[in-house]
């Protein structure tokens, strides 16, 4: 388990970290969100080891890291948000620099790597210059490169940042399986929902305070007095909106050409209820889901009432 307690960081008379509580379980993946410059890459560098904070206190398995931070390294791997110029250098040999840094085995690095790599679709790169890697290519070695001493804790700072639309795809698919090798993942972002379907947690950062922390849909609840989700079917709608018309946490029903709009204020148990019903009553349902913009909003609304809340003190 991680426990943040009273982090502080200051730059000057900046505090990029103030105050940060935040408690993270053991194996869970959890996604820090917030705007470029709300903390989020000077929390994950403190967490790393690889910047000291000016107060606070951060316990990974009981052990205070600002405290003994050569203690815990090993147990972390850490991916930073910007990959650094590799000249004449090959994806194995930087594989094998990092290999050598962590003091593993030579007769064990060869089989090590290509398992890497192999976990990170580069396999076909061992022997181009890592220098001559698309930006995608690039943040796949970085992350290959952070589980070369098999840590306990993942932390990846905005590892999706710039990536095209196919990059993006790859780089999630790639952290849904390392979510089954029983590791603590922490991901960092600014667009919330790129972490929406990776995170079992996610906690919403700005100005290096906890806004909010806990799963998207009870995050949405305590931060929206609804959510508006979407229904696509292809016969029977009629049927479907008799089903939903029976539910008070179902109200601004909007029906459109094979689809349904309409704003929940309920729980996930009454949504899968809905669409149980609407599959027993013979409704062809051909997708079933949050609006995904939605998230966006919640998450400026939520940004904008803190900055809001930190004003009206401060007067």
């Amino acid at each position: 388990m991680i426990k943040i307690e009273n982090l502080v960081k200051t730059f000057g008379k900046i505090n990029a970290v103030d105050g940060l509580n935040l408690t993270i379980e053991k194996g869970s993946v959890f996604g820090f969100v917030g705007p470029n410059g709300a903390g989020k890459t000077t929390t994950m560098k403190i967490m790393a080891g690889l910047m000291r904070a000016s107060l606070g206190s951060i316990f990974i398995d009981d052990v205070d890291i600002v405290k003994n931070p050569s203690i815990i390294k090993e147990k972390i791997g850490y991916m930073p948000d910007f990959f650094g110029v590799y000249d004449n250098l090959k994806v194995s040999e930087y594989m094998d620099f990092y290999a050598d840094a962590y003091y593993i085995p030579t007769n064990e690095r060869k089989d090590l790597i290509n398992n890497l790599l192999e976990t990170v679709n580069l396999s076909q790169k061992i022997d181009s210059y890592v220098d001559s890697l698309s930006r995608g290519m690039k943040q796949r070695l970085c992350l290959a490169r952070s589980l070369i001493n098999d840590p306990d804790i993942l932390i990846l700072d905005e590892p999706a940042s710039g990536l095209d639309p196919m990059a993006r795809a790859e780089m999630k698919d790639i952290l849904k399986q390392l979510k089954q090798l029983d590791k603590t993942i922490i991901i960092s972002s600014h667009i919330l929902p790129e972490l929406h379907q990776m995170c079992s947690e996610i906690g919403i950062i700005d100005h290096g305070r906890l806004i909010d922390c806990g799963s998207i849909n009870d995050i949405m609840i305590r931060g929206s007095k609804y959510r508006n989700i979407y229904v696509k079917y292809l016969n029977n709608g009629e049927k479907l909106l008799l089903i939903l018309k029976e539910y008070k946490e179902v109200f601004e029903i909007k029906e459109g050409i094979g689809e349904i709009n309409f704003s929940f204020n309920g729980d996930d148990l009454i949504l899968s209820q809905i669409l149980t019903q609407a599959v027993k009553k013979d409704v062809s349902v051909v997708s079933f889901g949050e609006k995904e913009g939605d998230l966006e909003d919640l998450f400026i609304k939520l940004t904008q009432d803190a900055q809001t809340e930190e004003t009206e003190v401060k007067q």
